[in-house]
């Protein structure tokens, strides 16, 4: 059987603000952003599997990245820890949903860190290949496998 490769869509909404950025991105500010999980592999040729003919379930690969990503980061404010940004207490509802992360929340970090979330959890017969995390419409960041054996 050939390898194939198959890519399922997410699509979330994200604010945060770059600590130090000397540009307009270091006011908090948000993203519709739209993360592109492509895994590889052989299909099942198993007559009996009842995924015969599929690398992955689409519905299983949904139910990965729903639950390691975008369920987390979905409506999240994310900071760097070290950001020192500190929120006012009648501004904690506003701020309820932040996520600090050991890093400069830029598209480059993000799609590296989404990678590291999900690639030791998928099914045995596939292996994560690639990410693309589209931050506007124009502009995305990408993960390879092959570039970060």
């Amino acid at each position: 059987m050939s390898i194939i490769r198959v890519t399922k869509e997410f699509n979330f909404e994200m604010a945060h603000a770059l600590a130090n950025y000397d540009g307009a991105c270091k006011n908090i500010h948000g993203h519709s952003y739209k993360l592109f999980v492509t895994v590889i592999g052989e299909p099942s040729g198993k007559t009996a599997d009842p995924k015969l003919g599929m690398l992955i379930d689409f519905g299983d690969l949904k139910q990965i990245v729903v639950k390691s990503i975008v369920n987390v980061f979905d409506h999240a404010f994310v900071l760097y820890n070290q950001s020192g940004f500190v929120y006012e207490k009648n501004q904690h509802e506003m701020f309820s949903n932040t996520i600090y992360v050991d890093y400069q929340p830029t598209c480059e970090n993000l799609v590296a860190d989404f990678a590291y979330r999900i690639k030791d959890i998928l099914p045995s017969q596939c292996s994560l290949f690639s990410l693309r995390l589209y931050e506007t419409e124009t502009s995305y960041a990408e993960w390879f496998a092959s570039d970060n054996a």
